[in-house]
């Protein structure tokens, strides 16, 4: 979502740092989908990647370089992103991208435990990722991720911010983001993720210090809250707000990204010894 700069609302449901040398990038057919993806490191767990609305894995170019050498890492582009194939048919919901990365863990080898890492709305996919598979996720990262219920509350809590990104939408977006864009808050999937009990594991919540001239106000409040409320979701959330930091923390501070992934990776590969 580069090209949205100046339109930072839209970056909470979404720019690009080259990735480090030594990562074997490769594609795997997923069902209708040639997927593009890297791979690097060995052991467990597998510290997989989910990039935001528009952005490929490129997105954590500054963050791995910062991991320990060695540090088993995937990072993958959704279609219609980066190296791979064209947008599939089937629905683009929280979901269906889930059960994506999944089948494409498994056709590269990547087996469980893995510690998930998204951004903005690659941060519901890993969500939905955490309820729907649970016992394979040793823990999650996210950041500054999109809620659930985010575009909903959006459109009731925060209106005016609502009808620009509606506009950006309209006009700004891809194919394939719309298709994301309008799934995130599909009726389906979010009854399926309910029926699922809470998942316990360590989740961190990284959210960012500051909020552009078009997000103060309603947009801010409204984020805040939601903020909040991902306890609920994940009874095992800490957060910590990022000091300097816009919606892509990531790039803005890449050095605590990392640094708050090793400690995961690291607490998980303690429990399991």
């Amino acid at each position: 979502m580069r090209f949205l700069a100046s339109l930072s609302l839209a970056f909470t449901l979404a720019g690009c740092a080259s990735l480090p040398s030594g990562q074997t990038g490769q594609t795997v057919q997923v069902g209708p989908s040639r997927i593009a993806y890297l791979q690097s490191g060995k052991g467990q767990p597998v510290a997989v990647f989910q990039s935001g609305l528009g952005d490929g894995k490129d997105v954590w170019g500054d963050v791995m370089p910062r991991l320990p050498p060695g540090t088993a890492v995937f990072a993958y582009d959704r279609p219609s992103y980066g190296g791979s194939g064209p947008l599939p048919a089937q629905p683009r919901d929280p979901c269906a991208i889930a059960h994506e990365l999944h089948a494409a863990l498994q056709a590269a080898g990547q087996r469980p435990p893995y510690v998930l890492v998204g951004h903005s709305i690659g941060g519901l996919y890993q969500y939905a990722f955490a309820r729907l598979y649970p016992s394979e996720v040793a823990a999650l990262l996210l950041v500054d991720p999109t809620h659930p219920d985010h575009w909903a509350r959006m459109q009731q809590e925060a209106p005016g911010p609502a009808r620009l990104l509606g506009a950006a939408r309209a006009s700004l977006f891809s194919a394939a983001m719309r298709s994301e864009f309008d799934a995130q808050a599909s009726a389906a999937c979010a009854a399926e993720l309910q029926a699922r009990p809470a998942p316990l594991m360590p989740v961190r919540l990284l959210v960012r210090s500051d909020y552009g001239l078009a997000e103060k106000g309603d947009f801010e409040a409204l984020m805040h809250r939601l903020q909040d409320h991902w306890p609920v979701l994940l009874p095992g959330t800490t957060r910590r707000e990022v000091a300097g930091t816009g919606h892509y923390i990531q790039k803005d501070r890449p050095g605590v990204v990392a640094e708050e992934l090793n400690a995961l990776i690291q607490g998980a590969s303690t429990r399991q010894n």
